[in-house]
């Protein structure tokens, strides 16, 4: 858990620092754009933005039960974010695996990406997609809630 934070946490250190340096020297009025910029940052390379985190397990569980994607992804990643973004609120749906919490998730990536760690890996029908289009996995979370599976119900998994 720390591993994710580990770079939010620099991001929000250093521009404390910069801020306090720029606020000693000329004031708050070029602190104050420094450290909101750091801020949003940290909170963008946070795991905060993601939706709630899933155990690999429960995930390919639940994608069995309802046809739903899921998205191997690691706080820090632009690729992740990038695609996290794009998908505005169709990524509730999606069921989401931080690699860095889960070493089944992690060893699931690696299985289908030579040994390296590459995310977003998405794992559809059994069939992994590495960094695949937004535009297409919006398609895809769209067919899966029409065909039943929604982000609340758990399909009988646990």
């Amino acid at each position: 858990m720390t591993r994710s934070w580990t770079l939010p946490i620099l991001l929000g250190l250093c521009g404390a620092v910069i801020a306090t340096g720029l606020f000693l020297a000329r004031g708050s009025g070029a602190a104050a754009p420094v450290l909101l910029w750091f801020m949003l940052l940290a909170v963008v390379y946070s795991p905060v933005i993601f939706p709630r985190s899933i155990s690999a397990q429960e995930a390919r569980c639940r994608s069995t039960v309802d046809g739903r994607p899921v998205v191997f992804w690691r706080p820090g990643c632009k690729y992740c974010l990038r695609l996290r973004i794009k998908l505005g609120r169709d990524a509730d749906q999606a069921l989401w695996v931080n690699i860095w919490r889960d070493p089944a998730g992690a060893a699931a990536v690696r299985a289908v990406n030579g040994g390296d760690e590459t995310v977003p890996t998405v794992v559809l029908a059994g069939r992994p997609y590495v960094n695949p289009d937004p535009g297409w996995l919006r398609d895809q979370l769209s067919a899966a809630v029409r065909n039943g599976g929604t982000a609340e119900d758990s399909g009988g998994c646990r």
